[in-house]
């Protein structure tokens, strides 16, 4: 039997986080297509709290593996939005309206780097300190790019997975930064991550059924 049943959104629930920090409280992070974000202590099954601003469906909300109690959300009216749980405060907005954002992810090194993707196929990375204009920008999908990935190993290093079909690995530091494409599914695919434990090494999963685990050739260490 299930240790909680969590329910408190009034839609479909997109995607769960739980926090990143050992020294802080074991809370996770839900985001649904009611466009909220809720946070929820599992250990007692109670919503200690609702974040409401977004305009369309809240594809995803991540934990900053850096600032304490901080956290991003990002959402189908094309804005990532960062809150502050011991407020319930919204802190500052990236305004991006070229597309739904579907994912977002953080540097597991750089504190002010995050990287979002969105259905006009491009990669965007942005400073928080200036969200502007994203810092680095990612073309090369040619359809809407459903997760981006930091390595939790190399700080230049990135995966995304596309409806193109591909998953396409980047090195942000570079000139030319995609290093490869990976065309091995038949259908969308729709979630990838880094092995934490053998770096260099994939996972991804597609509407063809299948889970791949592989080591991309330019980022086998």
């Amino acid at each position: 039997a299930p240790i909680a049943v969590l329910k408190d959104h009034t839609q479909e629930v997109y995607s769960v986080d739980w926090t990143k920090r050992r020294n802080a409280p074991q809370h996770i992070l839900t985001a649904s297509w009611d466009k909220q974000i809720k946070l929820w202590e599992p250990q007692k099954g109670a919503c200690l709290a609702t974040y409401s601003g977004h305009e369309n469906v809240a594809y995803c909300a991540t934990w900053s593996p850096h600032y304490l109690a901080v956290f991003a959300s990002a959402a189908g009216d094309g804005t990532i939005r960062f809150w502050d749980c011991r407020t319930s405060r919204c802190l500052s907005i990236i305004d991006d309206r070229k597309g739904e954002i579907l994912h977002c992810d953080w540097n597991k090194y750089n504190k002010d780097l995050i990287v979002a993707c969105s259905t006009d196929s491009i990669i965007r990375c942005w400073d928080i300190r200036n969200t502007r204009e994203p810092s680095i920008l990612l073309p090369g999908h040619r359809y809407a790019v459903k997760k981006v990935k930091f390595s939790p190993h190399k700080e230049n290093i990135m995966a995304s997975c596309s409806y193109d079909l591909t998953v396409r690995l980047w090195d942000i530091l570079l000139p030319n930064p995609m290093l490869e494409v990976v065309e091995h599914h038949s259908e969308f695919v729709t979630g990838l991550n880094f092995n934490l434990h053998l770096p260099g090494q994939l996972a991804d999963c597609s509407w063809d059924e299948s889970v791949k685990v592989y080591a991309p050739t330019s980022i086998r260490m």
